[in-house]
């Protein structure tokens, strides 16, 4: 079936807690000189109406890859399999022509740098203008202008009529963040994929940005994918987190579950290398080692290496996703129901 705008009109709008973006068993592979990466391996993922789905885990888990592979942005020397179905149209395997009505207009991506996000040689607003009618092309310039006005006075950028004739390199770090959201956020995606987009920023504004993309979340009810490696970040902005190491899913579950009873050793780890909180003491704990080479991930499960509870059963097989803990928690560990139950450090 080709996507077209009357294709997406038909299929029912999800209801909130329902999945607008389901990917199963989700397979990216690179070919390199030295071989084939494994930069996604078998990944299962819920993206659910009206919540902030929070993916954390090391540079190399596959976090960005994934997303990128959903909407078609991979190069060619990558192999993508599996199914990622958006309100139930599959999306694996379109052709580029195919994915257009639905990458910018139904789901919209942040990137990492917004100074390279934007083109330097064009002003703010010709490319906010640019991204609302390159989806509604009949829309009136006059009508394209006041859209792109309304969109940076929502994301907060001051003097909204000065600032859409300016030139990226005329905003800051955090203006030039805002502008990128402003642009995504043009069409009024259903899902809207926000890869680090706190990267470089300083704190101030860093808390700045999460609280702009959690009011943008709830004014507009889009489902928000968060990508980070920051356990901090994810504990101010997400409902539910989803923990992925050397390219699979490690564990799932909501912020304040994975956050005071986690089941997997790995995301136990991330906890313990945290800063100190308020009251708590003692040493940084850091997660021995360093994450495999996808060239050659470890057999069984790729954390056995690092993990302070592997067993000769973790270095044989991989360990399936299931259900332990609290309602809707998901871990891969063999020994899940031995990780304590409390906090980490405390």
């Amino acid at each position: 079936m080709a996507i077209d705008a009357e294709t997406l009109e038909e299929q029912p709008e999800p209801a909130a807690g329902d999945a607008v973006l389901e990917i199963r068993n989700l397979e990216v592979t690179f070919k390199t000189e030295d071989g084939m990466v494994s930069a996604v391996r078998g990944l299962d993922l819920d993206v659910r109406a009206d919540e902030v789905l929070g993916i954390v885990g090391e540079s190399g888990s596959g976090k960005s890859v994934s997303m990128l592979a959903v909407l078609g942005l991979l190069p060619p020397t990558a192999t993508i399999t599996g199914s990622a179905k958006f309100r139930g149209l599959e999306l694996i395997g379109r052709k580029q022509k195919e994915l257009q009505p639905i990458r910018g207009a139904k789901i919209a991506m942040i990137f990492q740098d917004p100074l390279t996000a934007l083109n330097p040689v064009h002003r703010v607003g010709v490319q906010i203008i640019e991204a609302i009618k390159a989806h509604n092309p009949d829309m009136s310039n006059r009508d394209a202008y006041n859209r792109a006005l309304e969109l940076l006075e929502l994301v907060g950028i001051p003097r909204p009529r000065v600032r859409i004739d300016q030139y990226p390199h005329e905003y800051s770090g955090g203006m030039r963040q805002r502008a990128m959201i402003a642009m995504m956020m043009a069409n009024d995606p259903d899902v809207l994929i926000a890869d680090e987009p706190t990267t470089a920023l300083d704190v101030t504004i860093q808390a700045q940005i999460l609280e702009l993309v959690k009011n943008v979340q709830e004014r507009t009810h889009t489902a928000v994918v968060f990508i980070t490696h920051d356990l901090g970040v994810i504990a101010r902005i997400a409902d539910r987190v989803q923990v992925m190491y050397a390219g699979r899913t490690a564990e799932v579950g909501d912020v304040e579950t994975l956050f005071s009873g986690s089941k997997h050793p790995y995301t136990r780890g991330l906890l313990s290398s945290l800063p100190a909180l308020a009251g708590r003491t003692g040493k940084l704990q850091p997660i021995a080692g360093a994450p495999p080479s996808m060239l050659h991930p470890p057999p069984g499960c790729a954390f056995h290496p690092r993990c302070p509870m592997a067993q000769v059963l973790c270095t044989q097989e991989q360990p399936p996703l299931r259900a332990i803990g609290a309602p809707q928690q998901l871990s891969a560990c063999h020994f899940a129901d031995q990780v304590p139950d409390t906090r980490p450090g405390t």
